[in-house]
């Protein structure tokens, strides 16, 4: 039997938060926000309350209403992994690990169709066991969709009314492609579909789940690729995205990024170019993947008028991972569009993501020194993952203008 179950832990920073001071989240109008920051700072989640008074989850601290009693939880990344990793340790004696798919810190995929016989429960009735374990050992409240595939059990937690019932479960069978699914509007409420696909589907005339998915396939495949496809099939309530295959979904580019705390110069904006190329690079590494196409934005300060800034990419002649090679790409296009104003935003990332190949070796390289350079490389990241990131470095981390040891005793861009 295919069945699988998204449990999603309900506003999970603000809730930990709520737990941590024994207060009740759905009664209490608390925030998890650096007010330090100022108040462009981002709002990072709000209380079951709050939203129930209209307050966005995620927003600028200077959008909130004025809230009597607001409580400002300064964000602990550091406890809201631990919980996360509690949670997930609940999920496993339940089922085994492949067939758990943790999708963000507090989202997860569960196949539960090979467990039911097994626990000789329905999936309502498994989960309802799960979400009240959560409860009971964490405080946390959890909400869960089920389905048949994970696209249906996703949207169906997202968007149906029932997760708001008192068990917090909702439950959406084939027959809820037609009642439910082909209902949906705007498209970008749909997960997978974003505003950009939404204006393209909108051009074409198609509005709602319903004309996605009579639209002739054809039409959709000439217009958006093989997106255009995928996009159909999902409208039609058909995912084939296996749990066990840790598809969902495939990543196919990495980016960061840093909002600067001052104007950075274009000499000092280079150390930090340095150090998040590096951090990219490090992902590669740890997922045996190369990149062949690589970009880089860079935004001025508000102040100056002239220019607001640029972003550019270029596709390399061979897929890599190497830093080295990477970082002189990344200086290349910034040394050619970059302009003497203060700087005040960085981006950069990585596309075209595939597997490690075997590569043609180069005649006018050390090929050898190559490989020894990469092996130092992943020892230094190898150290870093079990010591922390503080523990070794580049000597640039102790330049002045340099953020890597404060981003090191970060999670996310927020303190541990």
């Amino acid at each position: 039997m295919n069945c699988v179950a998204v449990i999603d832990l309900k506003a999970f920073y603000a809730s930990v938060e709520c737990v941590e001071r024994g207060l009740d989240p759905f009664t209490t109008p608390l925030i998890v926000c650096d007010e330090t920051r100022g108040k462009s700072t981002i709002v990072l989640s709000v209380t079951p309350y709050l939203k129930s008074l209209g307050v966005p989850n995620v927003c600028r601290r200077r959008d909130l209403p004025h809230i009597p009693n607001l409580i400002y939880a300064m964000p602990r990344m550091g406890l809201y992994v631990q919980k996360s990793a509690q949670i997930v340790d609940i999920f496993l004696d339940y089922i085994a690990e492949e067939d758990l798919h943790v999708y963000s810190i507090d989202e997860s995929f569960l196949n539960l169709g090979p467990y039911l016989k097994l626990y000789d429960k329905s999936p309502e009735d498994l989960v309802k066991e799960i979400i009240k374990r959560i409860k009971d050992e964490t405080g946390l409240t959890a909400t869960a969709g089920i389905s048949y595939n994970p696209f249906m059990a996703k949207v169906c937690n997202d968007l149906d009314g029932k997760k708001n019932a008192p068990d917090y479960i909702s439950t959406w069978t084939e027959e809820d492609v037609e009642k439910k699914l082909w209902k949906i509007s705007p498209l970008s409420k749909v997960w997978g579909i974003n505003t950009g696909y939404e204006r393209r589907l909108n051009a074409l005339g198609i509005r709602t789940m319903y004309e996605l998915a009579h639209t002739d396939v054809d039409v959709l495949r000439s217009n958006l690729g093989i997106m255009g496809e995928q996009l159909w099939n999902l409208a039609n309530g058909r995912d084939e995205a296996n749990i066990r295959e840790k598809y969902i979904p495939k990543t196919t580019s990495f980016s960061t990024g840093q909002t600067l705390y001052r104007d950075f110069s274009m000499v000092e904006t280079r150390t930090l170019l340095r150090e998040m190329s590096d951090n990219l690079c490090q992902r590669l590494h740890e997922n045996n993947l190369e990149t062949n196409v690589v970009a880089v934005a860079i935004l001025y300060s508000a102040k100056i008028k002239e220019s607001r800034g640029f972003s550019h990419q270029v596709k390399l002649i061979q897929s890599s991972d190497d830093n080295e090679e990477i970082y002189e790409v990344i200086m290349n296009m910034y040394d050619s569009y970059i302009e003497d104003y203060p700087i005040r935003r960085i981006y950069i990332g990585f596309g075209g993501l595939q597997n490690r190949t075997i590569k043609q070796l180069s005649l006018f390289d050390d090929n050898e020194e190559k490989e020894l350079d990469r092996a130092m490389i992943i020892a230094m990241e190898q150290i870093q993952n079990k010591y922390g990131k503080s523990k070794i470095h580049r000597a640039t981390a102790l330049l002045e203008d340099s953020t890597y040891l404060e981003r090191a005793n970060q999670i996310g861009g927020h303190r541990k």
